[in-house]
């Protein structure tokens, strides 16, 4: 598989292949490339909500998706998913819970990376769980420095208007 993910607001940070993301030696490779499934959805379909048990990571194949959370009690959009963007980082790496919920916005379809297959391979080659960890890093500097942005461009138009 030659994917390449595609960070979120695609003008911030650089692309990764999957391959390297997911590099590790040939019979783990193997294991992971046997266990991915491919999943279809139709425009409005939940591929998963939030807090419910994270199922792995999903690479978006194709369609457009929609992100949305609820905290304190009000519902928010986050942002978009377009094809070649691997989703749920954070839960597979952490509490194994997903982080959002996520819609579909027109048909599509996406891969799923199960989790037993990600441990197993975690296991196997500990370094996937560091290069899967760093780019985690890079997903969390890139929404630090979009956020950021997004304040200084306020400031900047209270003090001017």
């Amino acid at each position: 598989m030659q994917a390449t993910v595609v960070p979120p607001h695609q003008n911030h940070g650089t692309t990764h292949p999957l391959t390297q993301l997911l590099e590790c030696p040939p019979e783990t490779s193997l294991q992971l490339g046997r266990s991915v499934r491919t999943l279809q959805f139709e425009e409005g379909d939940c591929v998963f909500n939030q807090d419910e048990a994270c199922a792995g990571l999903y690479l978006i194949v194709s369609g457009g998706y929609i992100r949305k959370v609820e905290r304190l009690g009000m519902r928010m959009v986050l942002s978009t998913g377009s094809p070649g963007e691997l989703l749920e980082l954070a839960a597979a790496l952490g509490d194994k819970r997903h982080t959002y919920s996520l819609y579909a916005k027109t048909a599509g379809s996406a891969l799923l990376l199960p989790m037993e297959a990600l441990e197993k391979a975690f296991v196997q080659y500990p370094p996937l769980r560091m290069h899967l960890l760093e780019e985690l890093a890079r997903e969390v500097s890139r929404a630090y420095g979009a956020v950021w942005l997004l304040r200084m461009s306020k400031m900047r138009r209270a003090r001017t208007g």
